[in-house]
């Protein structure tokens, strides 16, 4: 019982001098598609996010992360009728995704005083793909038309006020959207998301 009360003392103070934040935080994301193929047109709309990270250490510093987000990207087709007839086809629609982020950066404090923090993050995210929809079910486009998951390079600029975190960040896809079935095999884009988060930090943060 003894040996017991001592673990937890140490472990308690261990836990009460390291360089440990948790950041509750939610936001809008801001999510397209590069290379659009003949005819498409792809448009970021307003989404939303919500999750929480944690950062370890001081200057220098790890960030691992997981966000729930629901992204709309505004997609428009446009082609002419063929065999010389008059006028075109136009679709426009709205595809809304589900993605759970999870994340690893790696942070460094360029600004570190009492009240006002600047800090820079850089590091891989892989997207889980959870679910798609296009709401006026013009596309045609569901969950089995996209690779069920998608690496990324995440970074961003975080500002600390007091209880406070303001984090914009940018997510650069690496892997393709689209499967490999015939159909959309030719189709190389890949995602392309902006966000901005706002929320507490939570734990020590000696200065």
């Amino acid at each position: 019982m003894k040996k017991t009360l001592i673990t937890l003392t140490l472990l308690s103070s261990m836990a009460a001098t390291a360089q440990v934040q948790i950041n509750p935080q939610a936001g809008l994301t801001f999510q397209s598609l590069t290379q659009a193929p003949d005819g498409f047109n792809y448009k970021a709309e307003i989404g939303w996010q919500v999750g929480l990270d944690a950062r370890f250490g001081d200057k220098l510093f790890i960030q691992p992360g997981a966000f729930l987000g629901r992204s709309v990207t505004a997609v428009s087709y446009s082609n002419n009728i063929p065999s010389g007839a008059v006028g075109s086809v136009q679709i426009e629609d709205d595809l809304v995704r589900t993605n759970l982020k999870l994340r690893a950066l790696l942070g460094y404090r360029v600004l570190d005083t009492y009240q006002f923090d600047i800090r820079l993050m850089l590091g891989p995210s892989y997207d889980v793909l959870m679910s798609v929809d296009d709401r006026d079910g013009n596309l045609g486009w569901n969950k089995g038309d996209f690779n069920s998951g998608s690496w990324n390079v995440d970074a961003g600029v975080g500002f600390d006020m007091g209880l406070f975190t303001l984090s914009p960040t940018a997510s650069f896809g690496l892997s393709r959207a689209f499967t490999d079935n015939p159909v959309l095999s030719e189709i190389d884009s890949k995602y392309m998301s902006y966000g901005v988060t706002l929320g507490f930090n939570i734990g020590n943060d000696d200065e």
